[in-house]
């Protein structure tokens, strides 16, 4: 396959998997914003600070008001990541790689993006929320799911698949960063009643809400919430699970084109650090600390990916 068709299916799967992470981390800031009774912009703030964004939107607005934060990051043109642009963005690539994909791939994501070009047509409502949220998960699996279920199991899917699980870490590491680092207001919360709202927000924000509880029978403490979204390889959300199918799709891309890259070893090597650390050792040494030094690994490990296969080349 070319380096430019490779590249492109690649970030066709980050933009819309970005999409879809995008809208649960308004979904995590919208539901812990509820749980606070004073009138703080802060849920809003950090939501703006763990999309890597703080910067694009203090030049654009003097507050992070509910209503600024949304609108900046569902339907805003000039923001290049906010979901509107990603999806437009996901969908020029999808049409210049069309001869790649399935027909039933093309479909399903040119639906997703018109769709979502009506429904953002106008500011969105504090009431329209939620909906739009479940509105971009549903397209966002119905994509996931045309990809399933109509490609070859070759080198267009395994760079499909790299570029959805590249991007899913990124997103588990930042919404546990969120919680732990920036949105409890103080040290003298841990434990609290707000303390484990917080956690179960985290959860839901990830779809793991059921999986937890079916798995840890109502135990909710931080310590196995953090453990189950890092390290438990059962679950398709959680960093262990990510690495395990990166580190996979990697292997089938080295036994196609028989030549074992860079990016082979440092995925291993990520992984392999992931499987040797207990939660224990990673709070002791600092969970933010820890999801800090991931996210740079996971990002390395995206600029290897793009160095070896000559996405540009």
């Amino acid at each position: 396959m070319l380096g430019r068709t490779a590249g492109g299916i690649f970030w066709m799967f980050r933009y819309l998997e970005r999409c879809e992470n995008m809208a649960r981390l308004l979904e995590a800031g919208h539901r812990m914003a509820l749980t606070r009774s004073s009138g703080s912009d802060e849920e809003w703030r950090s939501v703006i600070s763990t999309a890597g964004l703080l910067a694009d939107f203090e030049a654009r607005h003097d507050s992070f008001s509910r209503n600024n934060v949304v609108n900046f990051l569902l339907r805003d043109k000039t923001n290049a990541s906010s979901i509107l642009t990603m999806l437009e963005t996901a969908r020029h690539n999808a049409r210049m790689t069309r001869t790649a994909l399935t027909r039933e791939v093309w479909e399903a994501t040119n639906i997703f993006w018109m769709r979502m070009k009506e429904a953002l047509a106008r500011p969105v409502r504090e009431t329209d929320l939620p909906g739009l949220i479940a509105m971009i998960r549903q397209q966002s699996a119905q994509v996931r799911g045309a990809l399933h279920g109509s490609m070859l199991r070759i080198d267009v899917y395994n760079f499909a698949r790299l570029g959805t699980f590249l991007e899913r870490a990124d997103n588990t590491a930042r919404i546990l960063d969120v919680k732990y680092y920036v949105l409890l207001p103080s040290l003298s919360f841990v434990g609290s009643s707000l303390d484990n709202v917080q956690w179960e927000t985290i959860l839901r924000s990830v779809s793991a809400e059921h999986a937890f509880r079916w798995l840890n029978a109502g135990d909710s403490r931080p310590v196995g919430v953090a453990e189950f979204l890092i390290l438990d390889q059962r679950f398709p959300r959680s960093l262990a699970f990510c690495y395990q199918k990166l580190f996979g799709n990697l292997c089938y891309l080295e036994n196609d084109y028989g030549e074992r890259m860079p990016a082979h070893n440092l995925a291993s090597e990520i992984h392999d650090g992931m499987q040797s650390r207990s939660i224990d050792a990673i709070f002791e040494s600092g969970l933010h600390e820890f999801l800090t030094d991931f996210m740079a690994c996971n990002a390395r490990l995206a600029a290897q990916i793009e160095h070896d296969y000559r996405f540009y080349g």
